[in-house]
């Protein structure tokens, strides 16, 4: 079986997801095709190879309709001939198109493949697609579940409740994420990832003067009498300082063989070394990151210790902080650029966003192994090693 390397990885900054945020203005197939033009721009392969576009968006309803990724791919100036579809796998889709894309090339169906993902939740608010009033879950589930699911910020409040996490240590948690993130940009450390687009040049959502004084100050963002009766053990202690914003955003990589690499004269980044995917309990439903961290490991005959740099999607402090508990990680190795607290989720693009931070993370740090893992909606989650070539 042929290898998978990533030969560029991109992103556009992030902005804050709402009108008047500074990509609000940006159509999400405009944003997309942006990402998509910079990679051809940056690598200088001519799109006429590319074999597929393979994209995520979760919200698929409006502006982000109709396989958003096709109309980014026509828009970005690709070839007619190029084909391109859209996957959900909720907040980790566009990570599973990277595992598509990846296992595409390994098996040979690919030669060229772009991963890639967008979301504009100020154009798209999150669940636009679920019209009030409709199930999408139906009866079955109903059925099976009869006491009902929760949202995520519940979840994120029950898993906070289970490990015993306090509010400190997530407000400590979010500070540092921000910390990292401001440090990140100062140092230039973000540079050969970001596209900037339109005069948006940074992430909108850091700040560097954030505090665990200023944190303490806010309410719990998800407290409800309903959930507090059914739910006695949660102490409330999420908020939106300690969770990830709501943003606007987009990402790709580019994907091809060490061979075809080779032949087309491009410079691999990092070797996609191994792949899980794995489902959990849909009520705590941001747990999955654990046993998806276990399986990717396995299956690639490594260690934890093995492992130099971690990027753990910042959902929510109290996911990364359980995660860490289970694993027994080292905090000062996971998402050392900052992750989605500071930088922003914008969730069809953060797969691939997190896979460009990490590559080139990677390569500034001299790591040899970098693993990124992904909770989801539903309790599901992803999770796949990269190796320095």
């Amino acid at each position: 079986m042929r290898d998978a390397v990533i030969v560029e990885a991109v992103r556009t900054p992030i902005g804050k997801g709402k009108p008047g945020g500074a990509l609000s203005h940006v159509h999400p197939v405009e944003l997309l095709a942006h990402t998509l033009r910079t990679l051809v721009e940056r690598s200088g392969v001519d799109p006429a190879l590319v074999d597929d576009v393979i994209g995520g968006t979760v919200d698929q309803v409006g502006e982000q309709a109709m396989n958003t990724t096709r109309y980014a791919a026509l828009s970005a100036g690709f070839p007619e001939s190029v084909p391109a579809t859209t996957v959900d796998r909720q907040c980790g889709s566009s990570q599973q198109a990277v595992h598509f894309a990846a296992q595409g090339v390994m098996a040979g169906a690919y030669d060229l493949v772009v991963a890639c993902g967008v979301e504009s939740m100020s154009r798209v608010p999150m669940w636009s697609n679920v019209p009030p009033g409709k199930d999408p879950f139906g009866p079955g589930v109903a059925e099976r579940y009869p006491e009902g699911l929760v949202p995520q910020g519940i979840s994120a409040e029950l898993i906070a409740a289970k490990w015993s996490i306090t509010r400190d240590q997530m407000d400590a948690f979010a500070v540092s994420s921000h910390q990292k993130a401001a440090a990140a940009w100062e140092k230039g450390f973000f540079d050969a990832e970001v596209a900037p687009l339109d005069g948006v040049a940074r992430d909108e959502c850091v700040r560097p003067n954030s505090s665990t004084e200023i944190l303490a100050g806010l309410k719990p963002a998800y407290h409800d009498p309903a959930f507090a009766e059914r739910f006695p053990q949660i102490e409330w202690n999420v908020t939106a300082g300690n969770a990830s914003p709501i943003n606007d955003g987009a990402s790709a990589v580019l994907i091809t063989s060490s061979e075809t690499a080779a032949r087309l004269g491009l410079r691999p980044l990092a070797r996609l070394h191994s792949f899980s995917v794995t489902g959990s309990d849909p009520l705590l439903m941001l747990t999955g990151v654990i046993p998806a961290t276990e399986k990717v490991l396995r299956r690639a005959s490594l260690t934890l210790d093995d492992i130099d740099l971690f990027e753990v999607n910042e959902a929510f402090s109290s996911v990364v902080l359980a995660w860490r508990q289970e694993t027994g990680a080292d905090l000062a190795k996971v998402n050392v650029n900052g992750g989605a607290i500071a930088l922003g989720h914008p969730l069809g693009a953060s797969g691939t966003r997190l896979t460009t931070t990490l590559v080139h993370a990677m390569r500034e740090r001299g790591a040899r192994y970098g693993l990124q893992t992904m909770c989801e909606a539903g309790g599901l989650a992803n999770a796949m090693i990269l190796e320095s070539v």
